[in-house]
């Protein structure tokens, strides 16, 4: 795939919520953390489903069935039917399906949303590898999973049974912090295996397939927090992404990315969907946002002026992707990001 390497933010003269038909949004770090709401995520994505905005909700977690991730939204004040929810669980039961017999059964190492998912697609879920499987499918299973479970999916690879994962997200956002994802445990059976499974969640093509096949999106958004799932998953999909500022990824981790990982938008919040984006233009040898000004020096990234913390970043991303072209920034932002409390 060839694309235009990104060198800045976009700015937009429309709200985000005008210019594009549907927000791909992510739930885990983006419109809940611990299963509480977000600061703002009620009241912007009210106010955005008002205007004609359709919202799907794109979630790597295979934990839940699409039934219980819209009442949780709804228990949230964020009116959701299951029809509205895509996870990972179903783009991987997908791409099992195109694999395997109708009627076959696949061992599951994980929670109901992979065993509901599976049955959607007419395969069978099986708890044992001694149950003749013909597929293993790894999602996540909440953090009491137990080590007998990654046993089982050990002993059916071993025989040669194929090995799916819905997701290979290292980390998963909680209230008390950041835990472990179904990356992590998939980590575990491929140590103890040497097998490679294929992999269906963002940000490769199979779930971006998913998502627009159960969304009918034409111009879609994606929102989320994590550069290396829903931001790449964007560029794979070749659509526009918002990356929010209330999960996992921080300023140095963005001034960094390669250019697979550079979001169209950057915003604090979901507040970043109602309104238009300020443009990075080039100042002398730099970028200017607002009344900052970010340039490149040869070791740092150096930022003068003054104004709106986010400004200062949307500038320091300019100075930073130009300067890296299509690798990783590798120039120091520590002082220029600390100008801004980031």
């Amino acid at each position: 795939m060839s694309q235009t390497v990104r060198m800045r933010p976009e700015g937009s003269g429309q709200a985000l919520s005008e210019a594009y038909d549907t927000a791909l949004l992510d739930l885990d770090g983006v419109v809940y953390a611990g299963g509480d709401a977000i600061a703002h995520a009620v009241d912007s994505l009210a106010t955005a489903r008002a205007g004609g905005m359709h919202l799907a909700y794109v979630t790597n977690n295979a934990l839940r069935t699409p039934d219980a991730v819209a009442g949780h939204l709804t228990e949230l004040g964020i009116p959701t039917v299951a029809s509205d929810v895509i996870t990972s669980a179903q783009a991987v039961a997908r791409l099992i399906s195109e694999q395997v017999p109708a009627g076959a059964r696949v061992l599951v190492i994980g929670g109901e949303g992979l065993r509901v998912a599976l049955r959607e697609r007419g395969l069978e879920p099986v708890d044992s590898a001694e149950d003749e499987p013909v597929a293993v499918v790894q999602g996540y299973g909440g953090p009491d999973l137990t080590w007998s479970r990654f046993a089982e999916a050990c002993y059916a690879i071993a025989r040669g049974v194929p090995w799916f994962a819905s997701n290979t997200d290292l980390t998963i956002p909680g209230a008390r912090g950041i835990a472990p994802g179904n990356g992590a445990a998939v980590e575990v059976v491929r140590i103890a295996t040497g097998a490679e499974p294929q992999v269906a969640g963002k940000p490769l093509p199979p779930m971006h397939r998913e998502t627009i096949l159960r969304t009918g999106a034409e111009r879609p958004l994606v929102v989320g927090d994590r550069l290396d799932t829903d931001i790449e998953g964007a560029f794979n999909g070749e659509v526009d992404s918002l990356l929010v500022l209330t999960g996992v990824t921080d300023g140095a981790q963005l001034l960094a990315a390669p250019p697979r990982h550079r979001p169209t938008y950057v915003d604090a919040d979901l507040r970043g969907m109602l309104t238009g984006q300020p443009e990075v233009v080039e100042a002398g040898d730099g970028f200017r946002c607002g009344g900052w000004t970010a340039t490149a020096g040869p070791e740092e990234l150096v930022l003068t002026g003054e104004g709106e913390a986010l400004d200062g970043l949307r500038a320091l991303c300019a100075a930073a992707w130009t300067a890296a072209g299509e690798g990783a920034c590798e120039l120091d932002g520590g002082k220029a990001l600390a100008r801004l409390g980031l």
